[in-house]
């Protein structure tokens, strides 16, 4: 019997960054890629595309920083894992940041226009579908936190807003949407904690199990 296949494509959330560490990763313990393909079990198989840093379509110029638009690289990143049954996304948070100036709408409409569309269009080339596609929300920054300030001012209520369109893009196109707004992030106000991780493993298996493959 063939596995059935899930994409978790995303940034630093999906990477499993550890909240003010210096670049350092969850153990595969903590990654909810991992505790999830535990959860789901062997009939599963669950690929990690995390990358701190991704964006939606801008451009890091930061040195080290290339190849962070996510967009140039998910059709690439789908053919090259083809054929998959799910894709969870995970992604926007970087595109908060004050140095790309966006305004939760315009996130919305570049989620919809270079995920969401191309996700769902996307046909296996080795089978007659397209995968499914489950949204994941944004957390909720803590702007109280030096890090926070120094990169996403109003990120709060610029996350609030942006899952309020992604939850309605969810549903305008037939997606699965899985709200995340409630898990706690830690100490430098952006990234999970390992509590957060493995309960979002839970909400997505909860989900999972509820769709038909």
């Amino acid at each position: 019997m063939n596995k059935i296949r899930i994409l978790c494509f995303g940034d630093s959330y999906t990477w499993g960054y550890i909240p003010g560490s210096n670049h350092e990763r969850f153990s595969e313990e903590i990654r909810f890629t991992k505790v999830l393909q535990k959860l789901l079990g062997s009939a599963f198989e669950v690929i990690e595309e995390g990358l701190n840093s991704r964006t939606l379509i801008s451009d890091d110029q930061r040195p080290g920083k290339e190849g962070r638009n996510g967009s140039s690289y998910l059709i690439p990143c789908l053919d090259s894992h083809d054929p998959l049954d799910l894709v969870i996304i995970m992604l926007g948070t970087n595109e908060l940041k004050d140095q790309f100036n966006n305004s939760a709408e315009t996130i919305g409409a570049l989620f919809e226009k270079h995920f969401v569309k191309v996700i769902v269009n996307r046909k296996s080339q080795f089978q007659d579908k397209c995968p499914q596609l489950l949204i994941i929300s944004l957390p909720i920054i803590n702007e109280s936190t030096e890090y926070a300030i120094a990169r996403y001012k109003g990120g709060a209520e610029k996350a609030a807003q942006t899952n309020k369109i992604y939850a309605e893009i969810s549903k305008a196109n037939n997606c699965y949407f899985v709200d995340v707004s409630s898990l706690k992030v830690g100490i430098d106000g952006v990234h999970l904690t390992k509590e957060s991780q493995i309960k979002l493993a839970e909400m997505l298996y909860d989900k999972i199990k509820l769709i038909s493959f």
